[in-house]
């Protein structure tokens, strides 16, 4: 399976929405036959800030947006296309500027 892909084949989704922010991020769950996980969602224009467990590989599928990584004081740009990594047992801040399509990639 390439990160590349555009579609997942043999996979369970979990039909309960993930919902966080009142309703403005919002996921589903993608399960894959070796036991990995990612989830698939949309940001609405707004601030987050997100902990993550595991390692995790952020995709912007689509959308316009900035990041603040863990230990940095500075905001990146981030858009459709591009990705960035967060490391496992920290957190992350993102400004979703439009409404950002986004799939995550948990990294054991």
């Amino acid at each position: 399976m390439s990160e590349n892909t555009s579609e997942f084949s043999n996979v369970s989704i979990v039909k309960a929405a993930n919902v966080y922010f009142d309703g403005n991020v919002t996921s589903r769950t993608v399960k894959f036959a070796d036991g990995s996980s990612k989830t698939l969602g949309i940001m609405l224009p707004g601030e987050y800030e997100f902990n993550t467990g595991a390692k995790e590989l952020m995709e912007i599928l689509s959308g316009d947006a900035t990041i603040q990584l863990p230990g940095e004081s500075s905001w990146q740009a981030v858009k459709g296309g591009e990705s960035f990594e967060v490391a496992a047992n920290s957190s992350f801040k993102i400004k979703a500027n439009t409404v950002t399509d986004y799939c995550c990639s948990f990294i054991q």
